[in-house]
């Protein structure tokens, strides 16, 4: 199929790359001229802005939008809003905000124009693993798009299959879901991203308990002063704890011990508070997820082991760089 990308940075250009490398064709966009001569090349196309890129889609064209939340989205998605035809189809990307995706998908609708929104997990290791995928939008678009995202997902792996699925859609098993309507699937990440806080931070907490076991403030008989990188390559192997942000700290720690190159000044993209809020509206408890979100807020303020340890997993898996 053929695909217009814009966005060509940590994800999106990885999604051209990933797309071409099974046969794919691309029209891509990126406000850096230098990163789109970069892509062109076999399969892939490059625009000169949004109007050229539009022009080089065959139809019913097909439009990934690969940004960040807010502005730059809503400007990018309201111009194709003007230059795309009835029955042209933008797919967002991107980590937007889920009810923004119903405003969008109502307002593209009345021009014809069918609305995908489409939450993407795999960060700068998307290229080689895939990655995971939660799709709102009409089904029939979605299904048309099918070989899009059937692509861009992991495949089946050498993950086992879970007991009693033979009834059930396929496709998750391979990485990728329909969930539903309009803003379905975004509202899938977001919640996925607000587990990843929590995640985070309990390892992260975990790990500076383990540091500060040479303290002071510990009886000389109980201070231990242990090897981080050891410990996350021991959970890594049969723990019940074992995860790939796990498979990251062991990285992490084992290339740096003391993660010198960060600050711990943690940053929080948006989905932590967006999840927090949509527990307030519907009475859910969430207590963990609250105090991840918290915890970063407070990060702002203070250095520490938890802290840095954050960042760095952040840096490995979303290539997240930390504020000045």
């Amino acid at each position: 199929m053929q695909l217009g990308v814009i966005g060509l940075g940590r994800m999106g250009g990885n999604i051209v790359r990933r797309l071409t490398r099974a046969g794919h064709d691309c029209v891509v966009f990126d406000q850096n001229a230098a990163t789109v001569k970069g892509l062109v090349g076999d399969r892939v196309q490059g625009g000169n802005d949004l109007a050229d890129l539009v022009k080089k889609l065959s139809k019913p064209r097909a439009v990934w939008v690969m940004l960040p939340a807010g502005e730059i989205t809503e400007n990018t998605v309201n111009q194709l809003g003007a230059l795309l035809e009835r029955g042209d189809t933008i797919i967002d990307g991107g980590n937007a905000f889920f009810q923004d995706d119903v405003r969008r998908a109502k307002a593209m609708k009345q021009k014809g124009i069918h609305y995908v929104d489409c939450g993407t997990s795999g960060g700068v290791w998307g290229l080689e693993r895939g990655y995971c995928l939660m799709i709102g939008g009409e089904k029939e678009v979605v299904d048309r798009l099918d070989p899009i995202f059937a692509t861009l997902a992991p495949g089946e792996g050498k993950i086992d299959k879970t007991p009693f699925r033979e009834k059930r859609d396929p496709r998750v098993e391979r990485g990728y879901l329909y969930c539903g309507p309009a803003g379905s699937g975004r509202f899938v990440k977001m919640v996925h991203n607000g587990i990843e806080y929590g995640i985070m931070q309990a390892y992260a907490e975990g790990f500076e308990i383990m540091q500060k076991a040479t303290s002071k403030e510990v009886p000389e008989e109980r201070r231990y002063n242990l090897d981080l990188a050891d410990i996350a390559e021991v959970w890594r192997r049969g723990s019940v704890i074992s995860s790939w942000l796990l498979d990251l700290t062991a990285l992490s720690l084992a290339e740096d011990p003391v993660l010198s190159k960060y600050s711990g000044v943690v940053e929080d993209s948006g989905e932590g508070r967006w999840t927090v809020n949509a527990a307030i509206e519907e009475a859910v408890p969430a207590d963990v997820l609250s105090a991840a979100l918290y915890a970063r807020f407070r990060s702002r303020d203070k250095e520490g082991t938890a802290n840095k340890l954050l960042s760095a997993m952040r840096h490995a898996f979303g290539g997240h760089v930390e504020p000045k």
